[in-house]
């Protein structure tokens, strides 16, 4: 089948690209350098090139709390705009699916734990990571309303926080888990982390991510979203202390409570993936972390001199 693989550069991307070639897609990546996804034009020249059955809508702008507070108007534009060129271009291109890779950060602020797909819209999503949340999702909105009207098969995957070899290392875009390696590898002395420690976040290993994208192209055509993640929580203070322990860190560890915590608590309601599709997360959370270490500090130059 050939397979249009937007963001397939990236760190899920490149994974799952590895995974639908060995499955025997034909598959073409959809780069920055080659089509900016925020122009109509780039859009449907890269339509017109590939000829794609089948896409994965992966490519994003994103960071951590840092980077959405830095970029809340750029967050909300690109996504939006990839998002939006994506799906009219695969409506008219007469894709047989799309998968969007939307986000956890969609949520309301304050949703009960574990968050239900149910539970969507009852609130506002957390402030500092809100643009993105919203482009993201309105375009599960998008999809809805393409499938009511054109009869198209989007399907809108929620997944959790991402890790894993590979990861954004980046000081100033960097997630919570890859920033907590790379800076205490930087200043084995004292590191300085945001807010209290006090939230919770979920985490799921980049190789089950890609297991779950490929189920759900493979076994599911459904209009409602779906949770992608491990369904285990974990305070931020203690995955500090967990990532100090298997890193050899044992400096001193600052807390700013000047900075945002973000969202209070983060976990995932994970039983319709696996009622739908068969997914379960299978990577046990202290190995995929060692891997992760590993990985960078084999690649730790490159990444500092970034």
């Amino acid at each position: 089948m050939k397979t249009l693989v937007t963001g397939g550069g990236g760190f899920l991307g490149s994974r799952l690209v590895a995974r639908l070639e060995a499955d025997g897609h034909e598959v073409v990546i959809a780069r920055r350098r080659d089509y900016d996804l925020t122009s109509m034009e780039d859009t449907v020249r890269l339509f017109d090139d590939v000829e794609p059955e089948l896409v994965f809508h992966l490519a994003a702008e994103v960071g951590g709390i840092g980077a959405n507070r830095a970029n809340p108007g750029r967050y909300w534009y690109a996504n939006l705009l990839m998002g939006a060129h994506v799906l009219e271009q695969s409506r008219l291109a007469g894709v047989r699916k799309l998968l969007n890779f939307g986000t956890i950060c969609e949520y309301p602020k304050f949703t009960p734990v574990p968050f239900s797909e149910d539970d969507l819209w009852i609130g506002y999503p957390e402030e500092t990571n809100a643009p993105y949340g919203i482009a993201k999702k309105t375009l599960l909105v998008g999809g809805q309303a393409y499938r009511d009207q054109y009869g198209m098969n989007v399907v809108h995957l929620l997944p959790v926080n991402l890790y894993g070899p590979g990861d954004n290392f980046d000081a100033a875009t960097a997630h919570v888990i890859p920033d907590l390696i790379r800076k205490m590898h930087e200043s084995p002395e004292r590191i300085v982390l945001f807010g209290d420690g006090t939230p919770t976040r979920e985490f799921l290993y980049v190789d089950d991510a890609v297991e779950g994208i490929v189920l759900a192209a493979e076994r599911y055509d459904g209009a409602e979203p779906v949770n992608l993640g491990s369904g285990t929580e974990i305070a931020i203070r203690d995955l500090v202390e967990l990532v100090a322990e298997l890193a050899g860190f044992e400096g001193e560890i600052v807390w700013d409570e000047t900075k945002p915590n973000g969202q209070p608590r983060r976990q995932l309601d994970v039983t319709r993936a696996e009622a739908l599709f068969g997914f379960r997360a299978r990577t046990d959370f202290r190995e995929g972390l060692e891997r992760t270490i590993a990985w960078y500090r084999e690649h730790a130059p490159a990444h500092a001199a970034t």
